[in-house]
Order: C-alpha cells, then sequence, then structure tokens
C-alpha cells in the first residue's frame, strides 16, 4: 500500500532581495502567480496527497487570488518570526490528519521536475530525510572587499535545493526538539543525529532571488510558439517536368511561373515568412523584377530559413501537402522530404510531404495546374 505523502510550502516570507513590489511568491510569471506555479508542479505528481501552505498574515488576499480553483490545498495557515518557525507551524497543522512522509518545499522553486520527487521517495527507504543538491563543479574563492583572497576546497560540497523529504514523525519531532532555529530543516535535522541522504538535484529547479532570476525564469516561461500557413497555385504550360520540393519529376506539362514555378517549396516559404508576420514570397521577391526571372526556389527558402535564424526562431516542423491529380507524388515524398530537411536544416521526422487530390473538382481536377499548402511552426530560442 502507497504512503500518505503531503506537501508542505513555506511562503510566508517577503523576498526582498528580489526587489521592490510584491512579495516574490506572488509576483506573475508568465501572467501566473510564482505561488500557483509550484503548487501545480507538486500537485502533478500523483504521489502528493495534499499540500500545506504557510503564509504571511497580510497575504491572505494575494494568496487566495493565486490559489483559485486549485484542489487538495488544506487551508493556509500562519508563518512565524523565522523560518523554523514557519515550518513548525505548517508540520501541525499537518498533524492534524498526518501523513507519513512530508516534502517541504520552498515557495519561490516553481519548476520543481517530478524526477527528483521520484528520487526522494526512494531514498527515504534507507534513512529518515532526503534531500536533492547539484555538486559544486565551479572553482571556489574567498573573497574580501570585492578581490580574491584565497581559492577553497569545493570536495565534497553540494547546492542544496527542496524540497527537502522527511518521515514525519521524525521531522515533527525535531522541531519539537531543536533549540535554535536552521537555515533548513536538513541543518536542523542533522542538529538532531538524522542521517540525511543526497539524491540529484536539477539545474532546473532553482530558487528565485533576484531581479535577475525572475528576468531568466521569465525567459524560460514565455514560450514564443509561432505557427504559419501557406497556399500557392501554379497553372500547367507547356513541357516535360515539374519542379516540386526542388526536385525535377517528369511529366506531361510543366508548372508556369515567373521563377521555376515550384509550387510546394513557394507554399512553404511563404508558412515560414508568414509565421514570423514577415510578408510573403511576392514581397521579398516580386515577379516584376527580372532577377528572379527563371530562378530556383531554393534562393527564395533559404531566404525565409535565413530571417527564421536572425529572429532568434528554430523551425520545429514542416508539413506540406501538394493537390494534383498528377503527377504521382507517393513515389516521390521521400526524396522531397530529404530536400526539404536539407535546406531548413532540421531532421527529416519533422518534415512531412504528403499529396491528395480534389477529386476531379476545380482546376487540379481538371488537370490545369497544381495547388500546395503549407504549414510551419517555429519555437523561439
Amino acid at each position: 500500500m502507497s504512503k500518505k505523502i503531503s506537501a508542505l510550502i513555506v511562503a510566508a516570507g517577503r523576498g526582498t532581495r528580489a526587489g521592490a513590489g510584491l512579495p516574490k511568491q506572488y509576483r506573475p510569471l508568465g501572467g501566473v502567480p510564482v505561488l500557483r506555479h509550484t503548487l501545480q508542479a507538486l500537485l502533478a505528481h500523483d504521489a502528493v496527497r495534499d499540500i500545506q501552505v504557510v503564509i504571511h498574515p497580510d497575504d491572505v488576499p494575494l494568496y487566495d487570488a493565486a490559489t483559485a480553483g486549485l484542489s487538495r490545498l488544506r487551508p493556509p495557515v500562519f508563518g512565524g518570526k523565522n523560518r523554523s518557525e514557519s515550518v513548525l507551524n505548517g508540520l501541525e497543522a499537518l498533524a492534524n490528519d498526518a501523513p507519513e512522509i512530508v516534502l517541504i518545499h520552498d515557495a519561490a522553486r516553481p519548476f520543481l521536475p517530478p524526477e527528483i520527487i521520484d528520487s526522494l521517495l526512494l531514498a527515504l527507504g534507507d534513512a529518515p530525510g532526503a534531500l536533492p543538491a547539484l555538486q559544486v563543479v565551479d572553482a571556489l574563492w574567498h573573497g574580501e572587499d570585492g578581490a580574491a583572497k584565497a581559492p577553497r576546497n569545493r570536495e565534497g560540497l553540494h547546492r542544496a535545493q527542496t524540497p527537502q523529504a522527511f518521515d514525519f514523525a521524525t521531522i515533527l519531532k525535531a522541531h519539537h526538539s531543536a533549540t535554535a532555529p536552521a537555515d533548513d530543516d536538513v541543518a536542523l535535522a542533522i542538529q538532531q543525529g538524522l542521517n540525511v541522504a543526497i539524491v540529484e538535484g536539477d539545474e532546473r529547479n532553482y530558487k528565485l532571488t533576484t531581479p535577475q532570476d525572475f528576468a531568466r525564469a521569465e525567459r524560460e516561461t514565455m514560450i514564443d510558439i509561432r505557427t504559419g500557413n501557406g497556399f500557392d497555385v501554379h497553372a500547367f504550360t507547356e513541357g516535360n517536368a515539374v519542379i516540386l520540393c526542388g526536385l525535377k519529376i517528369p511529366h506531361t506539362h510543366a508548372l508556369l511561373g515567373h521563377s521555376d514555378a515550384d509550387v510546394a517549396m513557394h507554399t512553404i516559404t511563404d508558412a515560414l515568412f508568414g509565421a514570423l508576420a514577415e510578408g510573403d514570397i511576392g514581397q521579398w521577391f516580386p515577379p516584376s523584377e527580372a532577377e528572379w526571372k527563371g530562378a530556383a526556389s531554393d534562393i527564395f527558402l533559404l531566404k525565409a530559413v535565413e530571417r527564421v535564424a536572425a529572429r532568434g526562431f528554430a523551425i520545429t516542423h514542416i508539413d506540406c501537402t501538394i493537390i494534383c491529380e498528377a503527377p504521382k507524388i507517393g513515389p516521390h515524398a521521400a526524396a522531397m522530404r530529404a530536400e526539404i530537411a536539407r535546406l531548413t536544416g532540421i531532421d527529416l521526422d519533422r518534415v512531412s510531404v504528403k499529396a491528395t487530390t480534389s477529386e476531379k473538382l476545380g482546376f487540379t481536377g481538371r488537370g490545369e495546374g497544381i495547388a500546395a499548402m503549407a504549414t510551419a511552426t517555429l519555437v523561439k530560442l
């Protein structure tokens, strides 16, 4: 039978190092309060039965707004004059329907990966406490007055993270027995002679402390994903081959156009320009300009790819549908995908080229030309 596991969130601090404004746990991150991000990260783990939040008495309206609609939350309790007192208040509130394991977590660590919880729970099989931590890999120096004075040995040093996991009854007893505040619950546990295991932390699980941390978090939260669509048609004219996705395919006709009339590559190009909101292929390469007469369409596509990179985006997927009765696209689709992948610099499994007919309807059904449509997806790097 699985154990009862509760989380305790310490959210009573003022967060003054984050700068002026709301307490950092209530500041918006991607339009959502930091505390809500943190709660959602814990609630996403099936093992977490419920959550007890410790708040400042002045923050009740902020807390209510940040947690509206969330489930599995116990009524909040107020914090004390230091972190140890706040944690004890939360533990005593949990004791009313005590869990077997408690995860004590900082409100300002909103990017908690679920794997850390898994590792902590596993470690509690051999110790009454566990914490996630990262080994210190940078050189350490003692400094004074803005100058480096002496190196320090980093061997065995770790950067502690939360949540810190404990057998509930054991950590509650340790808090009741403590005679002085501790920096965190691991420090208090060790003062009481408890063994605390270390599990691998995660760089994503950083704490929001300074304005620079919030700027980083905003960049990571506000993922900019763009989608663009393209559509193009070209009529048939006299000739013996058509060019589609850069491939010359034998046919009874050619396609009519100012350039090489590669209708598929044109629509992919338009989809990329559209995702950037930078117009269309005709604005970049006007058909009225003689230099583009007969031009290979990879010139146009490569310009769109260049613009994607210049704007700080990456192409994540391209999907192109070619609409015609003939020629048959299926035998050439793999080679078309490979050429588009090569030109755009993305993996083959991110490029789709497929075909359909219009069931003998319209100009494509009458064999008067070929149409193509495409969708491109970009993500901000």
